[in-house]
């Protein structure tokens, strides 16, 4: 009797824990999705925001800014004939009538649109008489304001001005309408309301694809209509939580959060979630073999779990973290959101997911129908090599010929990795960002046919009074530079005029107009000089401008790839002494996943440069790629390890190593296909920096799962032996090497 009530009490007891559990991520769900939803009102994604407070183009923007009362953000429109003749005085009459009507028109949320504006619109006819460029500026200080409708102004301006056109004049980059004008919104206003509108597809379309994906390949490991579909709620609460502490502390100004940020934590933490949910699967239908209750298994199989699953977390926390080091904001940031999504991942793998696996008790096994695990008493003492087929004759070829496999293998990631020199990661123009057409691309080049290309947003140089003249002179002399005027308050984009220099403080500000576009490549060479020659006449002077946040932002990616590679190689080193007690097999893991990281990305090189003919990378992808890739990495290398580990206690390394592979070899595949598939639906979002992110990891971490983890490790530690395990007496448990 006693017996029984005691059975009900822990069956009592286990009920409750579960749906404490199921509402609690029921909750967090609820309030989560919908702060997940509004990750893109929290966005930054001004290139200036990100620098530090040391680069000389924050501290020329700092200086410069006291020479104007209001910092503008251009919109500029510029307006082509469509028979390709001079513009006529009724298109000019047209134009100039068109212009103000701007202003005037309704604002959401209330108000005109004159209430962003910092003053008045300029229509500035091109000297060679074929364009017209109308220069709508754009108030900085509230362009990156949210309006009730969850736009931000910048966005919501552009698409106003689009839609202005199109209606009012009937002209757009296809269409001439009654004007016989084409029209392309462009300049600095014009790319950051495409760039947001091409990571708007985070929110939908990436999330859609990478979950479809996810399912999908589920489906086909599992072969069940009703576990994928369990498994795949992990992530989508995961999300949730991510998504709810992401929002607030990115709301508060404690992160800074772009959208490249939003997209890599949406794939981290799927990825992650349905990495660790295929692990504690795998284990738990092992232990429903052996375990004649469901919570009995799901219990072993959680301690069985937990240390690897952990460690894997743990491990890409600490790699992420290291992104703390980076000069740049945007980067520094992404760390802890990174963090953020893979301990989101970890708490809902560990929790919500054997909620939901054990949510109905003793039939908690129909899950896995149709092939549902059945209690076996003589299922322990199975060999695991015989039972997991094609991975248990893998195994057992690994065993026979570990040292012809591990050099092979090697001579080929080697062979793969001596390509990394070609990859071209120098910088990309703000055109050659986006992978679709867009019109702020299209509009720049007519812009660049008829006006000054860099105009607009021109190097801007800050010296004593006393010293402009020289710097004007030694400037002008610079190769790529069209002109040179002091400031006089003039407006952007409108024909220099006479007047007297500004001077504050006892400081002028030149601004320096170059031939190239000031978001190319072009110009940020050009700034590199302009530097030299005005330092070489003026040490104190200040050069900035958009070029010069291009340049700052290159040199400060270049120095955090110096810094931050080796610390991610030392703290990850670290973790794995720890967790594996030997620094032979952490050694040997980190050198595997290293060189994996160097094949991949020299594959990529490859693929890039020869295949797709893409533009440079940014130098930011080799950093990224490195600190996913060798975190993510490893963790392969630990779910295999631990088991190993696990197997010598028993049997010895050379037999462990064998059946930790048998074991383990179909799960941990599933796992990486899943993380290659997550990753490379990055590739949805039409942006270069994105789309070479997508293949570099998602090749690598295929390359880690299917080579590196499958072949170069369990060889090499089969071929070493018990010394893998030094300084650790683990090798003489069990016998043999």
């Amino acid at each position: 009797m006693l017996s029984m009530l005691s059975m009900r009490r822990t069956h009592l007891l286990r009920a409750l824990v579960v749906a404490v559990v199921l509402l609690v991520w029921l909750a967090v769900g609820a309030v989560g999705g919908q702060a997940q939803g509004s990750l893109s009102q929290v966005q930054k994604n001004d290139a200036a925001a990100f620098l530090p407070a040391s680069a000389e183009s924050t501290r020329a923007a700092e200086a410069a800014g006291a020479f104007v009362d209001e910092a503008t953000l251009p919109t500029l429109v510029v307006l082509e004939p469509a028979d390709g003749a001079a513009v006529s005085d009724a298109q000019t009459a047209a134009v100039r009538a068109w212009a103000p009507t701007i202003g005037q028109a309704s604002a959401p949320g209330g108000g005109a649109w004159a209430d962003d504006l910092a003053g008045e619109p300029t229509v500035v006819p091109a000297q060679d008489g074929s364009a017209l460029l109308v220069v709508l500026p754009l108030d900085a200080a509230t362009a990156d304001r949210v309006l009730p409708d969850g736009e931000r102004v910048t966005t919501a301006f552009v698409a106003a001005v689009r839609d202005s056109l199109e209606r009012e004049l009937g002209a757009t980059a296809d269409t001439a309408g009654q004007a016989g004008l084409h029209a392309w919104v462009t300049g600095p206003a014009g790319f950051v309301a495409d760039l947001v509108t091409a990571f708007g597809g985070i929110d939908g379309v990436l999330l859609l694809v990478a979950l479809g994906a996810v399912l999908l390949i589920l489906v086909l490991v599992y072969r069940s209509p009703l576990l994928p579909l369990v498994v795949i709620l992990t992530p989508v609460f995961a999300l949730s939580l991510a998504g709810l502490v992401v929002y607030h502390l990115a709301d508060a100004g404690t992160l800074v959060l772009n959208g490249q940020s939003q997209g890599i934590l949406s794939i981290l933490v799927v990825g992650a979630s349905v990495d660790y949910a295929l692990l504690l699967v795998a284990r738990y239908r092992e232990e429903l073999r052996t375990h004649e209750h469901p919570w009995d298994a799901l219990r072993t199989a959680l301690r069985a779990c937990l240390a690897p699953i952990a460690a894997s977390a743990g491990t890409v926390i600490a790699g992420v973290l290291c992104l703390l080091l980076s000069d740049l904001r945007s980067n520094r940031s992404l760390g802890p959101v990174a963090a953020i999504g893979i301990a989101s991942a970890f708490v809902a793998t560990m929790t919500l997911l054997p909620a939901l696996l054990i949510v109905a008790g003793r039939r908690s096994r129909a899950l896995f129908w149709p092939r549902v695990p059945r209690f076996d008493a003589g299922a322990a003492d199975a060999d695991p090599v015989a039972v997991h087929g094609v991975w248990g004759r893998l195994a057992r070829f690994v065993g026979r010929r570990d040292r012809v496999v591990w050099v092979v293998t090697a001579l080929v990631l080697v062979g793969a990795a001596a390509f990394l020199p070609t990859l071209r990661a120098g910088g990309t123009s703000q055109a050659d960002v986006f992978l679709t057409r867009v019109d702020a691309v299209d509009g720049e080049k007519v812009l660049a046919r008829h006006f000054p290309a860099g105009a607009v947003q021109p190097v801007t140089i800050v010296v004593p009074q006393d010293e402009a003249d020289a710097v004007t002179q030694a400037v002008r002399d610079v190769a790529g530079v069209e002109a040179v005027a002091p400031y006089t308050g003039a407006a952007a984009g409108a024909p220099a005029g006479g007047g007297e220099p500004v001077v504050v403080d006892g400081r002028v500000r030149l601004d320096a107009t170059t031939r190239a576009p000031s978001d190319s490549q072009e110009a940020v060479a050009v700034v590199r000089e302009v530097r030299d020659a005005a330092h070489g006449a003026a040490p104190d002077a200040l050069v900035g401008g958009a070029a010069a946040e291009n340049l700052d932002t290159q040199r400060a990616s270049e120095r955090d790839l110096g810094v931050i590679v080796p610390v991610v190689l030392a703290v990850i080193g670290v973790i794995l002494m720890l967790l594996l007690r030997s620094v032979v097999a952490a050694a040997l893991l980190l050198a595997a996943n290293v060189l994996s990281f160097g094949a991949a990305l020299g594959v990529s090189a490859l693929v890039f440069n020869h295949v797709l003919h893409l533009p440079d990378a940014d130098p930011a992808v080799p950093l990224f790629a490195f600190v996913f890739l060798v975190a993510l990495g490893v963790d392969y290398s630990i779910f295999l390890m631990t088991r190993v580990r696990e197997e010598s206690v028993r049997v010895g390394t050379r037999d462990g190593v064998v059946r930790g592979l048998a074991v383990t070899g179909g799960v941990i595949t599933s796992a990486g296909v899943v993380l290659a598939t997550t990753f490379a639906a990055l590739g949805v979002i039409p942006l270069l920096f994105l789309a070479q992110i997508a293949f570099v990891v998602a090749f690598g971490v295929l390359l880690d799962t299917l080579v590196v983890r499958s072949l170069l490790v369990p060889a090499l530690v089969h071929d070493i032996g018990r010394r893998t395990w030094w300084p650790s007496a683990l090798g003489r448990v069990g016998g043999g090497r």
